[in-house]
């Protein structure tokens, strides 16, 4: 058995400004189509705020600040590159401006997988006919949103 590679994680809860949570859709050859939060891993040196930055620019377009770490988990999964990881992702509630995002920061590896985006209220999360991660997203999103301000 393959062991797990550590793998700290900055994951966006990108609202917009009617509480709309903004996913990609992943279309991996080697799994069913499923929605995620941007995000991504931490790279060697950052902290998970500055990932969260880095990554919100690259994947959005928004230049925000992420604020403070609303959330945490430890999550196995396969990589979209197959290498089976452990996550330790930690999880940034920031509100955009508007839904207009721009994509042109994404790798290639997004670029072939991450083909669209939408915005999600709270409702069509719960009976969306696709997976979502994480699965307790409107659970997350529900208490989240009963603290915030």
């Amino acid at each position: 058995m393959t062991p797990r590679r550590p793998r700290p994680a900055a994951r966006l809860l990108l609202l917009d400004p009617d509480d709309r949570l903004l996913l990609f859709r992943f279309a991996a050859n080697d799994r069913p189509p499923f929605w995620c939060t941007a995000g991504g891993a931490v790279d060697p040196g950052e902290s998970y705020a500055v990932a969260a930055r880095r990554e919100l620019i690259e994947e959005t377009g928004f230049d925000l600040d992420p604020g403070a770490e609303v959330a945490r988990r430890h999550v196995d999964f396969t990589s979209l590159e197959g290498v089976p990881v452990t996550a330790d992702e930690r999880y940034f509630l920031i509100r955009a401006p508007h839904t207009d995002i721009a994509t042109h920061g994404h790798t290639e590896l997004e670029r072939r997988v991450m083909q669209s985006w939408r915005w999600f209220d709270r409702a069509e999360l719960r009976d969306w006919p696709e997976r979502i991660f994480p699965e307790d997203i409107v659970e997350m999103l529900d208490l989240l949103l009963e603290r915030a301000p």
